[in-house]
């Protein structure tokens, strides 16, 4: 696919702005993946190409978190597992439905997926002693296998579903976002590689939405660590009400 200049440079512009705003919390992919459908490209390969954009924006925050000391690995490596082989059966699954029936799921998702940001922060993650019993494992699993699923499946949203995940695992914001960058970055690469060998990715869109994206994430990721938890706090309300009016103005 060709792009114009005007093109190019609203993919980077629009891949920063998600690149911020999934670092912060998410729901990037609520801006990039309609924008890259009403530029022509079918839902499901528009679907499937922002995924560059998300793998990129994910190893540039992720890096970050790392850097600045707040990336619970092994807690984070733990609960990619059952992500990941979630991911597996939701891109596998957004390989085989047709267009017209993405579309539809998309806006179903979008619509749930504004409610489930009307969840308090503040409430939701906070640090506290947590004891890890089986049962509190086996919940945490089956949550993240689920939440893999629909990251493979849409992505959009699917940090919201983490961010909400991580409410039993006694982490805070900020090292909720550091779990959520990494484990979205697992589940993409998985979804990538699905998609790549399904013939479903337009490369030269994805590198320009990845551009903008790696250049907001590392903007994101510093702010989040910066600014700290009531920061993120204030940014998912300003995000609830701006995804809010882009659903009535869509």
């Amino acid at each position: 696919m060709d792009l114009t200049i005007t093109q190019s440079l609203l993919l980077i512009s629009a891949g920063t702005i998600a690149g911020f705003i999934n670092t912060i919390a998410g729901g990037g992919s609520f801006l990039t993946v309609p924008l890259l459908i009403f530029m022509g490209i079918s839902p499901t390969v528009a679907n499937a190409t922002n995924r560059l954009g998300v793998f990129l924006q994910s190893a540039a925050a992720v890096k970050q978190f790392h850097n600045y000391g707040v990336f619970p690995v092994r807690f984070s490596l733990i609960v990619s597992i059952p992500a990941l082989l979630g991911s597996i059966g939701g891109a596998y699954a957004a390989t085989i439905v047709s267009d017209t029936t993405f579309k539809r799921y998309l806006a179903l998702f979008m619509v749930l997926m504004t409610l489930v940001t009307f969840l308090k922060p503040k409430d939701m993650l906070q640090i506290r002693e947590v004891n890890y019993t089986f049962m509190r494992w086996c919940a945490i699993w089956i949550l993240f296998f689920l939440v893999g699923f629909y990251g493979g499946f849409i992505q959009a949203g699917v940090g919201f579903l983490i961010l909400a995940s991580m409410i039993l695992t006694g982490y805070d914001f900020v090292a909720g976002n550091a779990t959520k960058v990494f484990t979205v970055l697992l589940m993409t690469l998985v979804s990538l590689i699905i998609f790549i060998a399904n013939d479903k990715v337009l490369y030269l869109p994805g590198i320009m939405l990845g551009v903008g994206s790696m250049v907001g994430a590392t903007i994101g990721s510093r702010a989040t660590v910066a600014k700290g938890n009531v920061f993120v706090q204030r940014m998912v309300v300003a995000m609830t009400i701006l995804f809010a009016i882009l659903l009535l103005v869509s």
